[in-house]
């Protein structure tokens, strides 16, 4: 007989996956389902949630301030907002209701303060007939500037920040509180001086740091021992179950690796995944299912599906690129949107796709079928599998209909494949050829980590880069890799075809000021080039331009993979045109007009050829 707890675990883990709900209230929400099933909620500690408590319990001079707290929606405001209510001493009782306000007296290291919380802008500032909040709000900005004994917290995303502020009017401390909060946001510096303000952007914390804080919170819950007590022979959490198999392959290392890598990517793409989304996929990872309620399986759906042979529609494989819920709501969550432009399932190599069609019956790849797709008998070969794929073998197209069934079945071993191929095997393989981004990999490896343990990009990857930007820079198939050209045409600077060389900057300047570099700015990595007069432009050297610059360089048409990437790059080209005209000497007319036109020599190499016109 299966334990209530259990039950109530995996119907809280339910809570927390693409169900239908008040968005705003989502904190409150998994707390009062918490106290209901009487579970633990799956909690850590917030990256900044010390430095948060930190601006309040550490005020010693008794004057107040402000404390902003922005980001989107789900990166756990909410939650800071309670941290600091209960340190201190609000009643929780009171943070239970439906108010977005709340105000308190309160005493830190000795001094008396009035504390105003609001934990949610957007539905604060609604209904303001007597305007009482804008009031408030005009007081905040004036804390921000001048002494007071108050203590302000607000938590607000990005865009209602700024717009409620805007609404304000353009005059006073209004006014200067927006142009700070607008520059905090942007990175920019303050417009004016002030020690009042601690402002935390919550979408700055990496996905990745989120990522790794919500498997170890979700994966070392004492409700999967309730589970694992309870555990039936055909049914919840007994061997067959995929609830369980699903648990157990996320805490695999391989599949954490590779979960960790996609959102590792992301961040180098500058998408943002809040911990409210990844909490989502990793309960829909888990319980996925199309054929149960919401598309979540509840523990009395297993032994159902267990004896409806239908386990291996509960792939987590599956399951974190949406493939158990229905379109519409798939479309709706961003994470799956954010995934699915990895095209893992769709993007593949002959090699790959001749392990899983032929399998076993090829001598080539059959060592790879065995260990990667027949010892996976949850997701893998299955008999299912098997028959459809002599069925494909035997007749490719389908009975009924264009498409096979065994199509579709590809793609979730694919799918699996990219989760399961070891690192040993990666290369071989090709694993990032899974994905549309082949040069993660070497994103990740070569860039990325030698920035992050504080070297230097290696001098090969850069020559690639700088490959590529030549052959966009130029419209010229060049081989030139040691120094970047600065061309344009007799037309304009973003001409397709660019032979007038206007500079040249070398890699190795062995001393000189030119040099290109990829560096951390704001730790992001970013492609920087130093011209021969000082002058510095930097471009942000996100995965998709370093993806486009890669395949660029191997031969690969500029337009063919990204045009706004192309797009990108020509203003980039047209930035540095315009630094390298700074302070630069302009000949007199009567001395004529000097080009230096490029060409190629026969193995690719640029080389230029001075042409000059006389006035004569």
């Amino acid at each position: 007989m299966m334990t209530v707890d259990a039950e109530k675990w995996i119907s809280f883990v339910r809570q927390y996956g693409p169900l239908a709900r008040n968005a705003n209230m989502y904190d409150e929400e998994i707390r009062r389902w918490s106290k209901k099933l009487s579970v633990t909620p799956i909690a850590f500690e917030h990256p900044l949630s010390r430095d948060v408590l930190a601006s309040f319990t550490d005020r010693k001079d008794g004057h107040g301030g402000v404390v902003i707290l922005t980001g989107t929606a789900g990166d756990g405001k909410s939650y800071l907002c309670y941290q600091v209510w209960e340190a201190l001493g609000g009643s929780p009782d009171a943070w239970a209701s439906n108010t977005s306000y709340f105000k308190q007296p309160v005493t830190i290291n000795g001094h008396t303060y009035t504390l105003h919380l609001i934990r949610d802008l957007t539905p604060f500032c609604k209904n303001d007939p007597d305007g009482s909040k804008a009031q408030l709000l005009q007081e905040l900005s004036a804390a921000l500037f001048e002494p007071s004994s108050n203590l302000f917290l607000v938590a607000a995303n990005d865009g209602p920040l700024i717009e409620n502020w805007r609404k304000l009017g353009g005059h006073g401390a209004s006014q200067r509180a927006l142009a700070l909060f607008e520059a905090r946001l942007m990175n920019d510096e303050d417009p004016e001086p002030t020690d009042r303000l601690h402002f935390f952007n919550l979408s700055a914390v990496s996905s990745a740091t989120v990522l790794a804080l919500c498997l170890d919170a979700l994966l070392g819950h004492e409700g999967w021992e309730s589970c694992y007590a309870v555990a039936q022979p055909n049914g919840f959490f007994g061997p067959r179950c995929p609830i369980r198999h699903n648990f157990e392959l996320l805490r695999d290392p391989l599949v954490r690796s590779r979960l960790v890598a996609l959102f590792q990517l992301l961040d180098f793409n500058e998408l943002h995944t809040p911990i409210r989304r990844v909490l989502l996929l990793l309960a829909n990872a888990i319980l996925g299912h199309p054929a149960a309620k919401d598309g979540l399986m509840s523990a009395s759906d297993v032994a159902k599906i267990i004896a409806a042979g239908e386990t291996h529609k509960a792939s987590l494989f599956a399951n974190l690129f949406g493939a158990n819920l229905k379109s519409a709501k798939r479309d709706a969550q961003e994470i799956f949107d954010y995934l699915s432009r990895f095209g893992i399932g769709f993007e593949t190599t002959n090699r790959i796709d001749n392990i899983l069609i032929f399998g076993s019956e090829d001598e080539n790849v059959s060592q790879y079928f065995h260990e990667l797709v027949e010892a996976d008998g949850f997701y893998g070969a299955t008999e299912r599998y098997r028959g459809e794929q002599r069925s494909y073998i035997e007749m490719p197209e389908a009975q009924s209909g264009d498409r096979h069934p065994f199509l579709d079945m590809l793609v979730d071993q694919r799918r699996g494949l990219f989760f399961k191929i070891p690192d040993p095997h990666a290369d071989e393989l090709k694993l990032w050829c899974l994905t549309v981004f082949h040069s993660a990999g070497e994103y990740l490896h070569d860039v990325a980590q030698p920035l992050n343990d504080g070297k230097r990009v290696s001098r090969q990857t850069v020559s690639k880069l700088v490959n590529g930007l030549n052959r966009i820079f130029t419209g010229l198939l060049t081989t030139t890799k040691s120094e970047l050209l600065l061309a344009t045409s007799l037309s304009h600077s973003g001409a397709k075809i660019s032979q007038l060389l206007e500079d040249k900057i070398a890699i190795n300047s062995h001393g000189r000021v030119e040099r290109v570099e990829i560096s951390l700015h704001r730790d992001f990595p970013h492609l920087i080039v130093t011209l021969p007069n000082g002058q510095g432009r930097s471009l942000a050297l996100n995965l998709t331009r370093y993806e486009f610059l890669m395949r660029v360089s191997e031969g690969a048409l500029p337009g063919n993979f990204s045009r706004e990437c192309y797009e990108d790059l020509l203003a980039f080209k047209s930035a540095l045109l315009s630094a390298a005209a700074i302070d630069r000497h302009t000949p007199d007319d009567d001395d004529g007009l000097t080009f230096r036109l490029l060409a190629l020599d026969p193995t690719g190499n640029a080389i230029d050829q001075v042409v000059e016109l006389s006035n004569d």
